[in-house]
C-alpha cells in the first residue's frame, strides 16, 4: 500500500463511495503501522460532484489529456502576439472545443449513473478554461484528483471586435531577431491551429460514438425490458406448474393411503369371510 495508488484508487470511486473506502484504507494503513500514510489518507478530501466529473473526464478520456494541456501550451505562447481576428478565431475554437469536452463529460457520468445538471457542467467548462489558461490548473486537472472546480478567474482576455493588443510600436526597419520571432510566432499558431482542429474531430467522433452507444443502451434496455416480462410471465407460470404438481402429489398420496386402507380392509374381510365358512362347515358336520 502507497499514498499515491490509495489516492487514484479513492478518486476514482463514485462520490458517495469515497468516505468509506477512504475510512477503510487508513484503517488498513494503521493496522499495517504505518501512521504517517494513514494521516496523509486522512487528509484526502472528498470531491465535489463537479471536480468528480472533471477527474471521471480525464480517467475515462486519457487521450483527451495531452492533446489539450499542448493546445493550452500552444494557446497561451500565441495569445502574447496575435491581432484581434484571430484571437476571435481562436477563441472561437476554444470555446467550442470546451463545450464538447464538458457534453463528453456530461454523458460519461450519466453512464456512471450521477446525472449533471446545468450548474454542475459550467463548473466543468470552468474548470476546462482554466486548465487552457494556467500551467498550473492544468497539472491538477491531469492528476484527476481534483476535490473542487478550479477557478476560471483566471484565463484569456476577451478580445473586442477590431480591437488589437497593445505591442511595441515596430522599429523604422524590422531586424532580423525581429522577423525569426514572427516567424516563430506564425509556427506556433499554426501548431496550435491543427491541434485545435485535431482535437475537434477527434471530440466530434466521440460524441458519435457517444450518441450511437446511448442509442444501443436504449435499444438494450428495451430487450431487456421484454425479457423481464417474459420472465415475469414464466415465473408465474412456473410457480402454477409447481402449485399443480404439488396438489397431484397430495392427491398421490391420498389415493395410495386409500388403496392400502382398503386393502386391508379387504384382507380383514376375507379372513372373517374364512373364519365363517370354516364354522358354517363344521355345523353342517355335525347335525350330519
Amino acid at each position: 500500500m502507497d499514498y499515491d495508488s490509495v489516492a487514484d484508487e479513492l478518486y476514482a470511486l463514485r462520490p458517495e463511495e469515497f468516505t468509506a473506502a477512504r475510512a477503510s484504507a487508513m484503517a488498513s494503513a494503521r493496522t499495517a503501522g504505518d501512521r504517517e500514510l494513514a494521516a496523509r489518507i486522512g487528509a484526502l478530501r472528498k470531491p465535489s460532484l463537479a471536480a468528480w466529473v472533471s477527474n471521471l473526464l480525464v480517467r475515462s478520456s486519457p487521450g483527451e489529456v495531452e492533446p489539450l494541456l499542448r493546445l493550452g501550451e500552444g494557446l497561451r505562447q500565441a495569445h502574447q502576439d496575435l491581432d484581434g481576428a484571430q484571437l476571435r478565431e481562436l477563441s472561437r475554437r476554444q470555446h467550442a472545443l470546451i463545450r464538447a469536452l464538458s457534453l463528453q463529460a456530461r454523458q460519461l457520468a450519466k453512464e456512471a449513473g450521477h446525472p449533471i445538471g446545468e450548474g454542475v457542467q459550467r463548473e466543468v467548462e470552468n474548470t476546462l478554461h482554466a486548465v487552457l489558461a494556467d500551467p498550473e490548473a492544468a497539472r491538477a486537472w491531469a492528476g484527476a484528483r481534483l476535490t473542487k472546480p478550479l477557478d476560471a478567474a483566471v484565463g484569456f482576455p476577451a478580445v473586442a471586435e477590431g480591437a488589437r493588443p497593445q505591442r511595441p510600436a515596430p522599429a523604422p526597419a524590422p531586424s532580423r531577431p525581429g522577423r525569426k520571432a514572427s516567424e516563430q510566432q506564425r509556427r506556433r499558431l499554426d501548431r496550435a491551429r491543427k491541434e485545435a482542429e485535431a482535437t475537434e474531430r477527434e471530440l466530434r467522433g466521440l460524441r458519435d460514438e457517444a450518441a450511437a452507444a446511448d442509442r444501443a443502451a436504449g435499444e438494450a434496455k428495451r430487450q431487456v425490458d421484454a425479457l423481464q416480462r417474459q420472465v415475469e410471465e414464466l415465473t408465474g407460470e412456473l410457480e402454477r406448474v409447481r402449485s399443480e404438481h404439488q396438489q397431484a402429489r397430495f392427491a398421490e398420496r391420498t389415493a395410495r393411503e386409500r388403496a392400502r386402507t382398503a386393502g386391508r380392509r379387504v384382507r380383514e374381510a376375507g379372513r372373517k369371510a374364512a373364519t365363517a365358512a370354516d364354522r358354517l362347515e363344521r355345523l353342517t358336520s355335525s347335525d350330519a
